[in-house]
């Protein structure tokens, strides 16, 4: 598995785009955004209430995985790093860096569920940690749900060292 990044490899905008676009367009993508979510978002949508999923998803969560790719690429490819099997995209990082907290932040990481457990997603968090570390940066940062579906992430991150910082979200219906 090969490892493509936009800042580091030279590869970027067009490039970048054209690696990822079977996630983002065309018959490929719904394959692909539909298969990532399949564990994960049926899970939380059990876990949150009602009016709170419907207000994150409202077009679907498919539809909004590929928004936020979109988004991503569309206001900072450099950021992106693609993971490689030949020449298919089996899964991507989005690296920020944070100098005025010292600290590094996987915005979001994504593996081709084909993939997963075999180390696609490890390799993309610890060519992460070098991005950050690359940059001056102390720590690293990773946000994930705390619902049923995402317990997977959670595991894996902590497997990789990172601390569980406790944070609550409470949302109130305003429609009732």
């Amino acid at each position: 598995m090969g490892l493509e990044h936009s800042c580091v490899h030279g590869v970027g905008y067009n490039n970048a785009y054209c690696l990822l676009q079977p996630f983002v367009s065309g018959s490929s993508s719904g394959y692909f955004t539909s298969r990532l979510g399949t564990r994960v978002f049926p899970q939380m949508h059990n876990d949150v209430p009602e009016f709170v999923y419907d207000a994150f998803y409202p077009q679907g969560w498919q539809q909004r995985q590929l928004s936020d790719l979109e988004e991503v690429l569309d206001q900072e490819p450099q950021n992106v790093s693609v993971a490689l099997e030949g020449e298919c995209p089996v899964g991507w990082v989005c690296t920020r860096i944070h100098p005025e907290d010292q600290m590094g932040e996987i915005y979001v990481i994504a593996v081709d569920p084909e993939y997963q457990r075999r180390g696609v997603g490890q390799r993309l968090m610890e060519h992460a940690y070098a991005l950050s570390k690359d940059a001056g940066m102390r720590m690293v940062m990773v946000e994930t749900g705390g619902d049923s579906g995402h317990a997977p992430a959670r595991a894996l991150y902590e497997s990789e060292g990172f601390v569980h910082w406790p944070v609550a979200r409470y949302f109130k219906d305003l429609s009732e």
